[in-house]
């Protein structure tokens, strides 16, 4: 719960000792210092990260994902069979995805943060190397994220990196190995994340299926069950007041802000800390791309086409598994 609960005030708490530091008049040149580096001179964030093995694997991590708890499985016949999560992580993924190629994995659904995209992506609490070895996996996100004091620093200790088209180009290019996860549907999606549900914004999202034509990568649908279910989101359906505003602040912002409410550290009802629910992200089938610098809108659509027909299966396999509870079926709203 503690772990859970320092990453949920990350940025806050970076934002807090940033603001005391600077309180403390001797130590203003290394911080202006470290600002123009951060802000101007350091270009990690475009360019893969600084990815720390030790950190990644820190016990915190541990304690992060057994709180819901989190874990990935493969999507397989043999692990629909037994659920043992552990089993069909070590038996079966290290055979599913082999290191002779890039890959662009998209995580679905966005959910309110993402906690399960953090979880299986930037950590190894999942044991996503052990499972994959010669894979180097990237979750990306905003690139405002890395303009935050010291939080940058934090994630791209992780692994994280830009979401930006730079950035994607720039690790890939790297060649077999390189992974990026990209949280599809964006900013736009978490006003959608209402528990039970699993609503979709992907049908316009075309932009990563380029990329990954573009490098030869790759496309590996992930769809994260209970990722949606760990927050409770204030009514929004399209034409209320509350969904307006947000939608105008998306606009002016390029990211929302969903008005949500979890469990407080002292109570389970109202407080920023995600609910402990179960979040189970399955990893579908690879669908192999092969690589044009520009290609055609027909075999865009196509490879969308099975991209969509594999997250389906994966809904339509494990539905009655791990999402008992869901209040609607799987739908592609945008």
């Amino acid at each position: 719960m503690l772990a859970v609960a320092l990453w949920s005030v990350g940025i806050i708490t970076a934002t807090v000792v940033f603001l005391l530091l600077c309180s403390y008049p001797p130590l203003w040149p290394f911080l202006a210092m470290y600002q123009v580096w951060a802000l101007w001179l350091d270009r990690s964030p475009e360019h893969g990260g600084r990815t720390s093995p030790w950190f990644r694997s820190a016990k915190f991590w541990t304690y992060f994902a057994d709180y819901y708890p989190a874990s990935c499985v493969l999507y397989s016949a043999i692990c629909l069979q037994t659920i043992d999560l552990q089993f069909c992580t070590r038996r079966f993924l290290k055979a599913h995805l082999p290191a002779d190629r890039p890959y662009l994995f998209g995580y679905h659904p966005h959910g309110i943060i993402g906690m399960g995209a953090v979880a299986t992506f930037a950590t190894e609490a999942t044991g996503f190397s052990k499972a994959f070895p010669g894979i180097k996996p990237h979750l990306l996100t905003l690139t405002s994220n890395f303009k935050i004091p010291f939080y940058r620093d934090v994630i791209l200790a992780m692994g994280i990196c830009s979401v930006s088209k730079r950035s994607c180009s720039n690790i890939l290019k790297r060649g077999p190995g390189s992974a990026i996860t990209i949280v599809v549907g964006g900013a736009a999606e978490s006003l959608s994340a209402q528990p039970g549900t699993a609503d979709l914004t992907l049908r316009r999202r075309l932009g990563f299926i380029k990329l990954a034509i573009r490098h030869g990568a790759d496309l590996v649908p992930v769809f994260s069950f209970g990722e949606n279910d760990i927050y409770e989101q204030m009514p929004n359906e399209r034409g209320t007041t509350v969904y307006k505003l947000q939608e105008k602040f998306k606009a002016v912002f390029g990211f929302t802000l969903p008005l949500f409410h979890g469990r407080g550290l002292l109570n389970y009802n109202l407080g920023l800390m995600p609910y402990r629910r179960q979040i189970v992200a399955v990893i579908g089938r690879p669908i192999h791309v092969t690589q044009t610098d520009n290609p055609s809108l027909e075999e865009v659509m196509r490879m969308q086409k099975l991209y969509i027909e594999e997250l389906e299966r994966i809904w339509n396999t494990y539905k009655d598994v791990f999402a008992k509870a869901r209040t609607r079926e799987l739908s592609i709203i945008a």
